[in-house]
């Protein structure tokens, strides 16, 4: 191709259809005098007409030139970006003068030779000219078409505008980016919710690998929120994406288990977070007996006398099932509706689930909001408190305020003086005040009997008295008919299955202890519920002084 020829004006002996064939093959438009129909016949006819087809589907803009330079093809994509029709376009010889500027279209012609008689594919951008005037720049992909002796018969030029291209590049980019390197986790699903493809980052929440997760349904991988995850999927499918992030808490399938060693006689200690160790305890098969084990601290053995970490302890026979210790997640989530591109209508591919892990936010958040609440308690208790003239009905009262979000009952024991002879470290509990054993409600004082409460010797009680702290306990198992035995071992209200004893101290003596009682719809106590719990102790303990004081 000859930079210095100048291009032609189209020859009306050549139709836009007569166009469409390949340089050096069979059905390709013939050179000017050749003698050839411009419009082939029999067999070679279809196959035209399917190339003509094939072009004009293209996406990209593509023309091709024969060895001198004579443009032979021209798709509707290059008419839309440059505005030439077929009709006008093809025929021509070179692109100087009318596609592109004389100054630009030599080293246009130049790389499209230097492609011709090179193998392979060339990349290069050049500015056109539109029809109207315009200049365009594009990226093109230069190949040459070899004849039917091998020798170059032609060049195809594929090309479409920079910044089209560079829109592409930038949104397969950011796939890759997101797929890869993200630190939001990302996992696509199909439209059947499935995992399509998930990042390294939500591989890791999952807990899964990248190459294992494909194809498998949520459930696989979230045991608790599962339901309302493919719910939000499934909304997003049929209605797009939800103007504001989405909150979703859930529980990931094989989550962290506890690490234990094995104590004497098959007995397994459960490494707890907070550096104790305690031994199980089950009901026996009569449902009453207790299988006792000796408490063990950082490691050293305990007696029944001796408290655990900061004056707390948890009861024989507390703790969690071993082996679980699933933890509730919060993903904040945003979803996106993924639609082809290819289609005349949007047709769903799937969801793309962005998330981001905000346990430890929300949890710092709900442990503000806790922290407020309950000191807003403790001050309208005490001003409450304050109005009662009998101070048994003052500790009632400073319970009532204690147990909203708190607590399910409470129960006030108090230490009974033992009788003459009896051992003096033998702690013996009355029922002082209780709330109703049917349904929660107000905790109002009761007329002490006299007569000690049955309590086993392994009780939280008296264990909280002993040791002068607190002590949490929960059933082992939450099923209602363990419960139910696990409740009335202790004496305490049916349905309980958590309990928290505080002690009540005051002037330096042990004047007994308050339970707090938690059914199945919450959570055990923690160490946060234990301090709030001795905050009303101390109050509890006040009034119960006082009251004894009185008599």
């Amino acid at each position: 191709m000859s930079a210095s020829q100048r291009s032609e004006p189209a020859r009306p002996a050549r139709s836009a259809r007569s166009s469409r064939g390949v340089p050096g093959q069979a059905g390709a438009a013939s050179a000017p005098g050749s003698g050839r129909s411009d419009r082939p016949d029999g067999p070679e006819r279809p196959d035209a007409e399917l190339l003509a087809a094939l072009l004009d589907g293209m996406d990209a803009a593509l023309c091709a030139f024969d060895a001198d330079g004579t443009v032979t093809h021209w798709n509707r994509e290059a008419e839309r970006i440059l505005g030439w029709t077929a009709a006008e376009a093809v025929g021509r010889k070179g692109l100087g003068g009318w596609a592109a500027r004389p100054g630009d279209a030599r080293e246009v012609e130049e790389r499209l030779t230097e492609a011709m008689g090179a193998p392979g594919r060339r990349v290069h951008e050049f500015a056109l000219l539109t029809k109207d005037g315009g200049r365009v720049l594009v990226r093109a992909q230069s190949s040459g078409v070899p004849g039917a002796d091998g020798r170059p018969a032609g060049v195809y030029c594929a090309f479409s505008e920079v910044h089209a291209q560079i829109d592409l590049e930038r949104s397969i980019a950011l796939s890759e980016a997101l797929l890869e390197d993200a630190s939001w986790k990302v996992v696509l699903v199909d439209a059947d919710l499935r995992v399509a493809v998930v990042n390294a980052s939500a591989a890791g929440a999952l807990r899964t690998s990248r190459k294992a997760a494909p194809g498998r349904p949520l459930g696989d991988f979230l045991d608790q929120g599962v339901e309302e995850a493919e719910a939000a999927l499934q909304h997003v499918l049929a209605e797009g994406a939800p103007p504001a992030p989405t909150e979703l808490w859930v529980t990931v399938r094989d989550a962290g288990r506890a690490d234990g060693v094995a104590g004497p006689d098959g007995v397994r200690y459960e490494l707890l977070d907070d550096d104790e160790a305690v031994c199980g305890e089950d009901l026996d098969q009569g449902g009453q007996g207790l299988h006792r084990g000796q408490g063990l601290n950082r490691g050293q053995g305990l007696d029944r006398n001796q408290g655990l970490d900061r004056g707390e302890g948890r009861e024989r026979g507390a703790g969690r099932e071993p082996g679980t210790a699933a933890l509730r997640r919060c993903w904040r989530s945003g979803f996106l509706r993924l639609a082809s591109p290819l289609t005349e209508e949007p047709t769903p591919l799937g969801v793309a689930w962005i998330f981001q892990d905000v346990t430890d936010v929300k949890g710092q958040e709900q442990e503000s909001a806790r922290l407020r609440f309950r000191g807003n308690q403790l001050h309208r208790a005490t001003r409450a408190a304050a109005e009662c003239e009998d101070p048994m009905e003052a500790a009632s009262v400073h319970l009532d305020f204690a147990l909203a979000g708190f607590a399910d009952h409470a129960l006030i024991d108090l230490v009974l003086d033992p009788p003459p002879g009896a051992p003096a470290d033998r702690i013996r509990l009355v029922r002082a005040a209780a709330t109703p054993t049917g349904t929660p409600g107000p905790c109002p004082p009761v007329v002490p009997g006299g007569i000690p409460l049955g309590y086993p010797e392994d009780h939280p009680a008296l264990q909280a008295a002993e040791r002068c702290g607190s002590v949490r306990a929960s059933a082992r198992r939450p099923d209602e008919p363990t419960a139910a035995q696990w409740a009335a071992a202790r004496k305490w209200p049916e349905g309980a299955v958590h309990g928290l004893c505080a002690v009540l101290r005051s002037r330096g003596r042990t004047l007994g202890v308050v339970t707090f009682l938690r059914t199945s719809s919450r959570r055990p106590f923690d160490r946060t519920d234990a301090a709030y719990a001795e905050d009303v102790a101390a109050r509890v303990a006040a009034s119960v002084d006082l009251a004894v004081r009185r008599r």
